[in-house]
């Protein structure tokens, strides 16, 4: 859609919004469609090729405006979560639409996801002990919980610990930023031998700093083995995840309990929208469900449909599966494909452009959309250089460490990113970096 046919559909839906609200005393208060309405009025799976706007149009006033916003916002969402989780390729286990006992919902941020799950983890391993031994209190086994994740991964994980009141251990990751099996073991060894509980743990697939990747297929069977919750942070790299050259990156998530990743970051639907699939539903209703009477209603006991009040920490929510609809349908799964593609295309330009310059050198391998680069020197001319470039104001970048290496990250995340900017981006460095290794050389010469 360019910016004229943005302007002309933004002025009908102008129309369509103030048509609705001058024949609004026309429309029932309460809707007449039962439960379970709108599943069989939409197609199993995303269109491969775009639809028109017209269609999808049409399709909210025949499909979500009978059940709007109660039941068409709860179903909408059972729906597109079942869609975008088959784009995954995810287990049978994860979606709503079959025989199992998953699903998906749509949380605010990766940051409330993995609170959710280490919050339901907890419940779980606290009523199971507590089952076992009726004489634990959940204080007493609350002070021995023990929670896992990798050196690399993002804070919200620590804050999640912080919140939930429980230890979090970073396990060091290997060459690659990855956490490998023989680390995760050893920690949780010394914990047990200790006395304490290891409960939970994190992987991170596409972590912030370097976009590296957890090794699930050797973290995976430990979890399984030692009966800890594995939770699947893919929050920026999940999206690429729909392209089949990247599925195998996710390699390992049948040994997950819950995986999540942000459509918002990647995938082309404004904030917030960050997707959420469990194995079993009622590890999250169990841990937050409560039942007020000025929130109970006829259906809540009927098992036709999904109360997301009791999956999420919030109460309230918004009718955000509508934007993943019309994200989905106005690409189609291939247009979907094609924009992450030719963001791995630039992310790969950008690198070869970085190694035909022997002043620079590649910190970790290109894997999706971000390149992690810095000049061959020390830490210092590298600050220099960063703080030049986001001085003058034409590009940003936001730097890491990885290990004791000050490191520069570009990131390929804009829809309209071409590769002339791409190149300009370059260019620019270029210069910078030359103004800052002469002012180097001058100062070493006047010392």
């Amino acid at each position: 859609m360019d910016t004229s046919e943005f302007r002309r559909r933004g002025k009908e839906m102008v129309d369509y919004v103030a048509d609705y609200l001058e024949g609004i005393e026309g429309r029932q208060v309460y809707p007449d469609v039962e439960p379970g309405y709108l599943r069989p009025l939409v197609p199993a799976c995303a269109p491969e090729e775009p639809d028109t706007f017209e269609d999808i149009i049409s399709d909210v006033e025949k499909i979500i405006m009978p059940g709007a916003a109660s039941p068409a916002c709860t179903e909408l969402e059972t729906v597109m979560m079942d869609w975008l989780g088959k784009m995954l390729e995810l287990p049978e286990a994860f979606l709503a639409g079959g025989a199992g006992e998953g699903g998906g919902v749509i949380q605010g941020s990766a940051s409330e996801a993995t609170l959710v799950a280490l919050l339901a983890a907890r419940t779980k391993v606290i009523r199971r002990l507590q089952a076992a031994s009726p004489e634990l209190t959940p204080a007493s086994i609350m002070d021995k919980l023990v929670a896992y994740s990798s050196d690399q991964a993002h804070s919200s994980v620590e804050r999640a610990g912080l919140i939930g009141a429980v230890r979090l251990r970073a396990i060091p990751s290997d060459g690659n930023f990855a956490m490998r099996a023989s680390a995760l073991r050893e920690a949780l060894d010394r914990d047990k031998a200790a006395g304490l509980i290891p409960f939970f743990v994190v992987a991170t697939l596409g972590t912030t700093s370097c976009c590296s990747f957890d090794n699930l297929l050797e973290v995976g069977p430990i979890c399984a083995q030692e009966d800890l919750w594995l939770h699947i942070d893919a929050a920026y790299a999940g999206s690429a995840f729909i392209c089949p050259e990247f599925r195998h990156l996710l390699n390992g998530v049948e040994f997950a309990d819950s995986f999540n990743f942000n459509p918002h970051k990647w995938l082309l639907v404004n904030f917030d929208c960050s997707a959420m699939w469990v194995k079993k539903r009622t590890d999250l209703t169990g841990a937050f469900k409560l039942d007020p009477v000025y929130l109970k209603h006829s259906h809540q006991d009927s098992g036709l449909i999904t109360d997301y009040r009791h999956w999420q920490i919030p109460l309230g929510r918004r009718f955000r599966s509508l934007k993943m609809w019309f994200v989905f349908r106005l690409y189609g799964v291939r247009g979907l494909q094609a924009y992450i593609r030719k963001h791995v295309q630039l992310a790969h330009e950008f690198e070869s452009l970085v190694l035909q310059d022997p002043r620079f050198e590649i910190c970790m391998k290109v894997t999706l959309g971000l390149v992690c680069f810095r000049l061959k020197g020390s830490n210092q001319v590298n600050e220099a250089l960063l703080q030049r470039i986001n001085d003058a104001k034409k590009i940003h970048l936001v730097p890491c460490h990885l290990r004791d290496k000050f490191v520069l990250r570009l990131a390929i995340c804009s829809r309209t990113t071409e590769s002339a900017h791409v190149r300009l981006a370059w260019a620019h460095i270029r210069e910078l970096a030359g103004a800052v290794l002469e002012a180097e050389r001058a100062a070493e010469t006047k010392s």
